[in-house]
């Protein structure tokens, strides 16, 4: 089974060093770059299928040249190969610019399934995978919590998330699915995997190489930030010691103060 995980590098959320430049782009230069994560359980939930089910994992990025860097983890993770597109015009890409770039990416590759994170922590927009799925034609599977494929069937089942519980998709392959953290925390890469990285392919695309028949990248974005400010001052608290039933008066007193109850 061929499975291909769609990997964004991004700032590091742990260092929170994170900041915009005057065009309202993240400044990724110079920041500590790792693999997005919730890609990062997408790319252990198609570790685990290719591992029950035979076959091989391939990432997918489009990210700025230094991306090989931060994808060398996944390899190091268990990925067998990765695919890197990167191109100067695509810097400042909106979020349809990305999902065609990808589409085109994925139409160079074979594949039974595709594993995407929900979003990713740069954007949170959540929007590429659905967007991708679109483009290609494909069954999308969302908020997957499991997810089962029968390659002998053509078929896979996925249980996904819901507010109320969980729905049980079914659709044939090749599928595209969107996955949640449910599905399990990503491995540790071991000190084999990283010796076993350094050897492992990342091919490298431009925008020459896709089949695009529309523009795409910065200078074409369809949604620009206007205009960016701090959240407000934290605001000044009350700490409540008396015993519980004083505590609990004193607490409907302050919530009628403000009245919201």
């Amino acid at each position: 089974m061929r499975i291909v995980v769609l990997t964004k590098p991004v700032p590091d959320p742990a260092v929170g060093t994170e900041r915009l430049g005057p065009d309202g782009r993240i400044v990724r230069s110079g920041a500590t770059a790792v693999i997005n994560g919730n890609d990062e359980y997408a790319l252990e939930a198609a570790l685990k299928l290719a591992e029950a089910h035979g076959g091989d994992v391939t990432l997918l990025a489009m990210a700025p040249e230094s991306a090989p860097e931060t994808l060398r983890k996944g390899l190091a993770m268990g990925a067998h190969r990765a695919v890197h597109v990167t191109d100067p015009a695509l810097a400042g890409s909106c979020a349809l610019s990305t999902t065609r770039v990808l589409a085109a990416a994925l139409r160079t590759q074979a594949y039974d399934l595709i594993l995407a994170g929900v979003d990713t922590s740069d954007g949170t927009g959540g929007v590429v995978a659905a967007g991708v799925a679109t483009l290609l034609g494909l069954p999308y599977l969302s908020y997957a919590a499991r997810i089962e494929p029968d390659p002998t069937a053509g078929r896979v089942r996925v249980r996904r998330l819901s507010p109320v519980g969980y729905d049980e998709l079914e659709a044939p392959m090749p599928a595209l699915i969107g996955c949640t953290q449910v599905l399990g925390e990503p491995r540790y890469p071991s000190l084999k995997g990283i010796m076993a990285a350094r050897s492992k392919e990342i091919a490298a695309l431009s925008l020459a190489d896709l089949d695009l028949d529309e523009p795409v990248g910065g200078d074409v974005a369809t949604s620009r930030l206007l205009a960016s400010e701090p959240p407000a001052a934290r605001g000044q608290t009350q700490v409540i010691r008396e015993p519980a039933a004083d505590a609990a008066r004193a607490i409907v007193g302050f919530l009628e103060s403000r009245r919201i109850v």
